[in-house]
């Protein structure tokens, strides 16, 4: 029942920071983001888990490694960038949020662009 616990942790820490941002809304951006961080390190453990299987089925489907870890991490890049710009909207800064999320998605077109590359080499081998 570990999503139990995140979920506690999750609402007291909002308990907390409703509390805290009427007094020390300074305090509040820091609170938000330790809060952020620690339950992202609660998870962190199952992405471990989650990589390997993952790694396990693209080798067992013959899929090139280098495809494997692209999409990967692309993943990986997404979830950061989303967590990136929730924290910044935390802070009531949605512009930087939307330059983050931004920034993640340029990133996640200049990983996927050997993926398409290859998709577009296999269809043009078919075609011959």
């Amino acid at each position: 029942m570990e999503v139990v616990q995140i979920a506690a942790f999750g609402i007291v820490s909002v308990v907390l920071l409703v509390l805290l941002r009427q007094q020390r809304p300074e305090l509040a951006i820091q609170l938000a983001l330790v809060a952020g961080v620690g339950i992202f390190a609660m998870v962190v453990p199952k992405l471990f888990l989650i990589l390997e299987v993952l790694s396990d089925l693209a080798d067992q489907a013959g899929i090139a490694p280098a495809y494997a870890n692209s999409v990967l991490k692309i993943v990986g890049i997404a979830y950061i960038a989303d967590f990136g710009g929730q924290i910044c909207r935390d802070a009531g800064e949605n512009a930087i949020a939307s330059r983050v999320e931004l920034a993640g998605k340029v990133i996640i077109l200049l990983l996927a662009l050997p993926i398409i590359r290859g998709i577009l080499d296999l269809i043009n081998s078919l075609l011959r």
